[in-house]
């Protein structure tokens, strides 16, 4: 019974263990060196906040968020005027039409109905510009840039995909995919809105 019980024990103890330790690494910074500075339009944005997105232990993509302006909270970005851009590096192989959904299942989950529903198209290009591809691979790169007046634009290895889409609404939609009541990673969520540094 001791034996059961010390080995039960120690079970639990390496499982806190490697909770904390992949509590750290989910700290930890980012593998990808986002620049600090960028002009978006012929307006100069600053790197916000920058993590990395995991899904379970395993990272998926490194996200920097560029802003006008410094921001710690998700009421101030979305209430934040001006050109923004969302920058990725992937970290692992992303099949393109899975990463398209995935973005579209956390706009409905973070927008009312009517919203996604009036903004069908756009989102639909979102899905479109990444299924395009079968898959992004690791150390590659795809960015989203609103501005306004014009809408977003998608990025994929730097390079635009079509036309701008959609107005300042969708991109609000587009960045509660992060910053959302339902975020895609909460940890991330703090790092974009340099909330995880002391």
């Amino acid at each position: 019974m001791v034996r059961t019980v010390t080995t039960t024990s120690r079970l639990a103890a390496a499982l806190l263990a490697f909770g904390l330790a992949a509590g750290a690494a989910l700290a930890a910074p980012t593998s990808t060196k986002f620049e600090p500075q960028m002009e978006v339009q012929g307006t100069r944005l600053q790197l916000n906040g920058a993590g990395t997105r995991y899904k379970a232990i395993f990272k998926v993509y490194d996200m920097g968020l560029y802003t006008t302006k410094k921001v710690t909270t998700a009421a101030e970005l979305l209430a934040l005027p001006g050109p923004k851009r969302l920058q990725f590096t992937a970290l692992r192989e992303l099949p393109g039409t899975d990463l398209g959904r995935l973005f579209l299942k956390s706009m409905n989950d973070n927008s009312p109905k009517d919203r996604v529903q009036r903004h069908a198209l756009a989102s639909t290009r979102l899905i479109e510009v990444f299924s395009g591809r079968s898959k992004m691979l690791p150390g590659e790169s795809f960015a989203m840039e609103f501005v306004p007046g014009k809408g977003t634009t998608f990025y994929i290895l730097g390079k635009a995909q079509g036309e701008p889409v959609g107005d300042d609404e969708f991109f609000q939609m587009v960045l509660k995919i992060w910053v959302g009541e339902s975020p895609a990673d909460h940890l991330l969520r703090d790092a974009l809105l340099g909330q995880d540094k002391e």
